[in-house]
């Protein structure tokens, strides 16, 4: 393993072409990303190539928790709950300064639902063990209107509280990513695989990749290939396998962003029952309230998916029950799709039950090993898994894995008195301080992007200079969270990011008209009208 480098695209890219490598990551999203960590804490040579940016796809669109997952108990897959929930705490611990505690409410308005969400949960936080976050308790009818001031009080009995934890999943995949890189691998955005090279018996040793931003393209070689594409799996097996039998069918989660006045405690509200049977969840984040999720099955992936009506109708009809003010249409600040990858155990076009929430590490004939399905909470036993199949495939040396315990990038203690209480600086943990220089160079870097939105210009520079931004899109959907926080505000903010960025890059005028033109049409599609 080559040391640590600096996140710099440009070093990077430079150390891809023509390169040989241990392990070989296709993908950057949180199985991905989890995946470079894991190889090179192993100390394997490792390189991870991303057609996109980092955690473009579902992997920055999620419900924004790390759970257990209270649905999959309701169900009896014990198994699954037991391992999210460690893997709940050891986010929580490796990564305070992303992954936090957060109170859910869960009102009763029947006799029975004491008993039994009370029973439920009292088992969750024992298979929970010594990493449970916060004991369950019953809750009288006032105290729940005093944990959830907003909540519906016709016919309330009171709640049960339970307790999981809450991240921002886009901050936690660009801390990931610069982890890996302390630890020697090599990754890059924006290089598309386009093609796996095989030797006579089929197996793949290679990949053929295209720089976006130059068009040129590069060899690869690798003693193994992961397969880490998430919704679009499918699509680098059939590279390998012609034959190769689609298994991810992918389904849409719709979320709705509202302003904080609908939820103003610091307390998120589940609600057990709507009309197909899911949660609903009421969450308190960055300032806002998030409302999801959907489940929709999808026909094809999708990069940039779009909400359904009816998952819009559905998300303010089943949240109106629980809440004194019903959101309306108008109420929106931002909604925003994401594709799940759920597997089909026997391939796609068998029965729905055959779908499998939990994650499957596939190797195909070609040696092409696919990590298939799971979410952001396990992602790093997703990543333990994968390079435990991916050590055997590629003839490696076997190494032991050491992410229970590895620090993410940023790692703060809670109790450390330089934590920032900003929110929005908080995520950035030890580099805090350097984000504020990098907002002090300028007057004008010092100010907010917007009056509706506490992050300074400034942090467009650091994106740039620091993580690996590429695009306006880059810097307000995922460095920061402007476009999901309020859609319209971020669209204004396009050209003066756009501005900042190229000076940073070394772009012309040409390249702001474009990006601002990019950006504003994108965050279109975020804007609810009507």
């Amino acid at each position: 393993m080559t040391g640590p480098q600096a996140f710099s695209r440009d070093a990077m890219l430079a150390r891809c072409d023509h390169a040989s490598f241990d392990v070989l990551v296709v993908g950057g999203g949180a199985s991905g990303l989890g995946i470079a960590v894991d190889a090179a804490q192993r100390g394997y040579s490792t390189c991870l190539l991303e057609a996109e940016d980092f955690a473009k796809g579902t992997s920055s669109r999620s419900t924004k928790l790390v759970h257990g997952g209270v649905r999959y108990l309701e169900q009896m897959d014990i198994a699954l709950v037991i391992e999210a929930l460690r893997e709940r705490g050891l986010m929580h611990e490796n990564a305070p300064h992303l992954v936090h505690d957060l109170a859910f409410i869960v009102p009763r308005y029947s006799w029975w639902e004491a008993p039994f969400y009370g029973v439920g949960l009292k088992l969750y936080d024992l298979l929970a063990g010594k990493r449970n976050l916060s004991s369950s308790r019953i809750l009288s009818r006032e105290a729940t209107l005093a944990a959830i001031p907003n909540v519906s009080v016709e016919g309330l009995l009171g709640g049960i509280e339970y307790h999981d934890g809450q991240f921002d999943d886009a901050r936690m995949a660009i801390s990931l990513a610069r982890t890996a890189a302390s630890l020697g691998a090599v990754l890059v955005n924006y290089c598309r695989v386009i093609a796996l090279t095989q030797g006579p018996d089929g197996a793949v040793h290679g990949a053929r990749a295209i720089d976006a931003e130059s068009g040129r393209t590069m060899d690869l070689r690798a003693k193994v290939i992961v397969n880490a594409c998430g919704i679009f799996a499918d699509s680098l097996r059939g590279m390998a396998d012609a034959d190769a039998r689609p298994m991810v069918e992918p389904a849409q989660g719709v979320h709705l962003m509202l302003d904080r006045s609908f939820q103003p405690s610091d307390r998120a509200i589940m609600v057990p029952h709507t009309d197909d049977g899911r949660v609903l969840f009421v969450i308190p984040w960055h300032g806002r309230i998030v409302v999801g999720t959907t489940d929709t099955p999808m026909e094809k992936p999708l990069i940039e998916p779009r909400a359904l009506p009816e998952e819009i109708d559905f998300i303010l009809r089943n949240a109106g029950r629980y809440l004194k003010r019903q959101p309306q249409r108008s109420d929106v600040l931002a909604v925003f799709a994401g594709m799940r990858p759920l597997v089909h155990e026997g391939g796609r076009g068998g029965a729905t039950k055959s779908i499998s929430r939990s994650h499957k590490v596939l190797v195909d004939r070609s040696g092409l090993v696919s990590i298939l399905g799971g979410k952001w909470t396990t992602y790093r036993k997703m990543a333990e898994d994968t390079l435990d199949r991916a050590i055997d495939v590629g003839g490696l040396d076997r190494r032991p894995c050491a992410t229970e315990s590895l620090h993410i990038h940023g790692w703060m203690s809670r109790t450390d008195s330089s934590l920032p209480s900003e929110d929005w600086l908080r995520v950035y943990g030890t580099d805090a301080a350097q984000v504020r220089t990098v907002c002090a160079e300028k007057v004008a870097w010092s100010a907010p992007l917007h009056a509706s939105l506490q992050i300074p210009l400034g942090v467009a520079a650091y994106a740039a200079r620091h993580e690996m931004a590429r695009t306006v899109d880059d810097v307000l959907a995922r460095r920061t969270r402007c476009l999901l926080l309020d859609a319209r505000a971020a669209r204004s903010c396009a050209e003066a990011v756009a501005r900042v960025m190229a000076q940073e890059l070394g772009r012309d005028s040409a390249w702001v008209d474009r990006e601002r033109a990019s950006f504003e049409s994108l965050a279109d599609g975020y804007i609810l009208s009507g």
